[in-house]
Parts: C-alpha cells; structure tokens; sequence
C-alpha cells in the first residue's frame, strides 16, 4: 500500500462533533453507537478526509425547506455475502487500484426549447429548481476528487474517474461542450441563446416554476423555497473549471443520445432545438397525454411535442442557438478526440477514430496493472430510458472475456481454459441489470437481436475474473451480490446515486487482494466540494455550489430518501472469491 500506514486511529473528537450537530436525530445510544462505529472505519483507513465517511450532509429544521449542514459519517460495512471476512486482511491486504465513478451528471441547458419542464408535475425529472446549477454542481465534485486524491483504504492515488453516462441531459453539442471542459478543465459558460441574460422557464412569471429572482408567489415557493435575488445571473456567469488532475474516461447513458432521454431521435426535432419557441406551459389535459407518451408511446410523444411547439401551448421566445444542435454517437466520440479537451488524458478518452466513424461507443482500457476496464453501450436508440445490448456487443463482450481470461465455464458450466492473459475484469455501463428489459429493436440497427440485463449477469457469472459491474442510471445508491453456487462465479453489482437529484455522490472504488483467497471491493462516497451551510445573499461560485445541493434536497417533485439507499449501499467493504488460476 505503498509504505503508508493501514492504520488510521481516530480520536473520536471529529465524529462527536459532527454527531452533535444532529443530535436531535439520535437518540444518546445510537449517537455513541455511530460513534464506535465511525472510529472503527477510520482505524481501518489510512484517509478518510473529504469523504463520507467523515461527514455527510444532513438536513436540519422542521420547516417546509430544510437547510443542509454537516452531519456525521457514514461508517464502513462490510458485506460478507459472497465471501467470507477472514480476520488479519488489514495486515496482509495489497491494494490493487483505486479509481472513482461518476455517473448521471446531466448538465443541463435549461433555456432550450425542447424541454418537457411543464410535466414536472408528472414527470418528476422534467423539470429541477436547480437544474441551472448542474455545471457548477459537477464542477464542484472535480475540485472533492482533485482534493481527496486517493482512495481511503489503499491509499493507492486514484488512477482515473469514469463517467458512467447521462453526462448530457438532452444530448445538444452545447451540453456535450460543458461536460468535455469540466471534466477537462477551462473556461465555461452555462449559458445558451442570449449571451447576457437567461431565457428560461425561471423567470418566466408562471406559478408552475420556481422564479427565483422574483418575489411572485410562484408553486415551488409555497412549499418553502426561498426568493434568491442575483440567483440566475449567477448561474449563466461563465467561470474557470480546474479539470480533473487524473485520466478520466465516458461511458455513454441514454440522455446522451436520445431526446430527454426517452423519445427516438430521428432528426425531426432538429430544427426546434435550434430555433427560437419554448414551450412553457399547455393545458392539464395535453400535458398528462403528454406525460403518458414519453413513458409510454416515444413515437407519438415526438409527434405531440412537435404539434404543441407549432402552436398549441405557451409559446415564448428565445435567441435561436445551433449550439442546441443534438449530436450523434459518432459525434459524440469525436468530440472526446478534440485536443482542447484532453485534460489530463488519456486522447479520446476510451473512444478512438474507429469510434468516431462508426459511432460503436463501447471499449476495452486498462484499468491497472492485471485489471482491465470494459466500457459497455447499453443504449437503445429506440426510445425509453431503458436499456439493452445488441447482439453485436454481446458477441464482442464475450470474446474479449474469453481474451482476457485464463479460464472460464461454458453454458453448460464445464470448465474451459484458454485466453492469451488472465486479469480482473471491471465492467462499466450507464444501466443496470434490472434497467436493460428495452429489448425494442434499434431503429439503426432494425434486423440485430436485443439482449436484456438477466442474460448479461448469465455471461458475466460464466467468467470469474470479473470482480464488478459498475453503473448508473437510476439515481439511487444500490448494491446488489450476484451469487452462484460456485464461488468464482459470483461478482457485485454497484450503483451509483446521480449528480442531478440528491443526494449528488460520486464513489471511490478500490479493489484490494487480501492474500486469504479473497479480494475486498471497498466502495466509498463523496459529495461535491461545495460547502454545507448555504447563504441566499451568496451568489458567488462555492455559494451556488452549495445552493445546488441543498435546492436539490428540497426539490418538492424528488423523493431523496428513496435514492440515498441503505448503509449496505454506503461505505462498503464487498468480499468476494478470488478467482483461481
């Protein structure tokens, strides 16, 4: 572990202190409790500054908005589910790599005209009181990864961050700009259409929004949120994003190449992404029908969505950008080979000129010394937000397992040996394996078979030496053990809470051997960089990183606890067989 301590003893003083800011919530047992516990997880540690296992934010009052503060860590669990925890691992234990994962970052142009924000309502993630933030917001977690630098456990200095998709939000070159310059670093404007003001639903004057710079008693502000005057000058003002300080790599999500997410891009809507009307509003009745479409019938809410920005709703006008323009896979990995944004590497980021050509986004990399990394493209461009592989994939997903391992087991479970290399293996992808059930054909590729996330546990059981599958999507922390009667088999599944709704986490994961015939997964969370403790006269940069969490907290249409998960989807320490040779 590098020569550094596996020992980190804790005086305990920090977590009383943050208990104690919370103490309303624990009961004097459970706050010494927590306490035992957090001192625990950091004896374990070698540096658990900067993430949650610290602190964590933590929401205080009774009123209808609830200000955010610091509130005590999250303790270590160690979840024994496929492995047994042999005693003395902390002594015999030899970091293998360390890296971390971002997912569903969503930044968001808010001004442009094709946007569902009026089905909020029905909708929850059509429209987000803090959706003007999300640049800053991912900006702000940049600046937490640059700062914590190393992974707790290991100690071993993260060797990249991957994005596991959604890191646009309705896949406009604008969006795709934003995301390339924060996690490269640079100069960056949140800002679409008009150069010196916002066009938007948020100063829009209607009661269905939250307009924040006004005093109007708009919906959002009668359930508690505040009136933030400067609030939306400060969101379109440009700033410099200092880039992440390690590799980084993408892994596509179906935001980043549908429209929202969810409706077929077939080029229809080009022209309305670029031109000058926003639909802001329409009736209850079209709005619902509307609603239905986008989860339901993706072809039919097209054509709604284009018969209502012709005329049927409240029409608003807005400087014409060709920024807005939707990109396609091929431009979205020739945008990652640009040299401007190379940031701290690697050229491409995962994507090659092959990739640019063709628009096949998924890829192999090397992970670490003995581990290798497999970015998969689990997008359907048939619509929904759900996901799938094509049989293409499949079929390269598996000869690179068979590539890579030095044996594994056939469909009828017998042994095989072969491949040129054994390593590790760590699957990336945006969906999950209960998110792949999209199995509608891909209108680019109408004749190739869809292959859903049952069949790609199956294939991945069959190949031991793949340790996890890494993913997003549903913007809620989940861990979940897929066991199998013969122990190499098994592997976890670790998803990631998103960076748009909150509780806004990013994970560290490290992968240890444990020298006992077992490897330790430890997955850590972290927050953005952005204070705790906001301030509504303070639109500066910390200030409205800070908003952007808390405003997220209080979003009236999100459901925070639902997504923050358990303490088994925290800070984790994930057992598992280590493969035989």
């Amino acid at each position: 572990m590098s020569g550094t301590s596996r020992r980190r003893f804790l005086s305990g003083v920090s977590a009383a202190v943050a208990a104690a800011a919370v103490w309303p919530l624990l009961t004097p047992g459970r706050a010494r409790a927590l306490d035992r516990a957090l001192a625990a997880s950091a004896a374990r540690a070698v540096r658990i500054d900067g993430t949650t296992l610290e602190q964590v934010a933590t929401p205080l009052g009774d009123g209808a908005y609830k200000r955010l503060t610091a509130g005590p860590g999250w303790p270590l669990v160690v979840r024994a589910e496929l492995a047994g925890a042999a005693s003395g691992r902390d002594d015999r234990r030899t970091g293998l790599t360390s890296f971390v994962q971002f997912t569903d970052l969503h930044l968001t142009d808010t001004e442009s005209p094709v946007r569902f924000e009026y089905l909020a309502r029905y909708i929850d993630s059509a429209h987000r009181p803090h959706e003007a933030l999300t640049v800053r917001g991912a900006s702000s977690l940049v600046e937490r990864v640059n700062q914590v630098r190393q992974g707790p456990y290991t100690g071993l200095p993260f060797g990249f961050v991957m994005a596991t998709g959604d890191n646009t939000d309705n896949h406009e070159r604008i969006e795709l700009d934003w995301y390339l310059t924060v996690m490269s670093g640079g100069r960056v404007s949140p800002n679409s259409g008009a150069l010196d003001r916002y066009e938007g639903v948020q100063n829009s004057g209607s009661a269905q929004y939250w307009n924040p710079e006004s005093a109007f008693q708009d919906a959002y502000k009668a359930k508690g949120l505040p009136q933030i005057p400067g609030f939306l000058g400060g969101a379109i003002r440009p700033f410099d994003a200092p880039g992440l300080s390690v590799p980084w790599y993408t892994t596509v999500g179906n935001h980043d190449d549908s429209i929202e997410g969810s409706l077929p891009d077939l080029g229809l809507l080009n022209d309305l992404y670029t031109g000058s009307r926003k639909l802001e509003g329409c009736d209850d009745a079209t709005a619902a029908r509307l609603a239905d479409a986008v989860l339901h019938d993706p072809g039919q809410a097209v054509l709604l969505l284009s018969e209502l920005l012709v005329g049927g709703g409240a029409i608003r006008t807005v400087t014409p950008d060709e920024r807005r323009h939707p990109f396609t896979p091929a431009e979205f990995a020739k945008a990652h080979l640009n040299p401007a944004y190379t940031g701290a590497g690697p050229a491409g980021h995962g994507f090659t000129a092959d990739a640019a050509g063709s628009g096949r986004l998924y890829y192999t990399f090397d992970l670490a010394p003995g581990v290798l990394g497999v970015s998969l493209d689990t997008t359907n461009r048939a619509g929904f937000a759900d996901g799938s592989l094509g049989t293409a994939q499949l079929t390269w997903l598996e000869s690179v397992l068979r590539a890579h391992s030095g044996h594994w087991y056939d469909t009828d479970g017998h042994v095989v040996r072969g491949g040129s290399d054994s390593r590790l293996v760590v699957v990336f992808s945006h969906h999950t394996s209960g998110t792949m059930g999209n199995l509608l054909p891909d209108p680019y590729r109408p004749f190739e078979g869809r292959h859903g996330g049952a069949e790609l546990v199956t294939l991945l059981q069959r190949f031991p030496n793949v340790v996890a599958w890494v993913n997003g999507h549903t913007h809620a922390n989940q861990i979940i053990p897929h066991g199998h009667s013969v122990p190499e088999r098994a592997f976890w599944e670790i998803n990631t809470a998103s960076h748009v709704d909150y509780p806004h986490h990013a994970r560290i994961i490290e992968i240890a051997d444990n020298r006992d015939g077992t490897l330790s997964l430890f997955t850590t969370l972290v927050e953005s960089a952005a204070p705790y403790r906001t301030d509504f006269a303070d639109t500066s940069d910390p200030g409205l990183a800070a908003l952007y969490r808390e405003l997220a907290y209080n979003d009236p249409y999100a459901t925070p606890a639902a997504r923050i998960g358990s303490a088994a989807d925290h800070n984790t320490e994930l057992l598992l067989a280590k493969p035989s040779a």
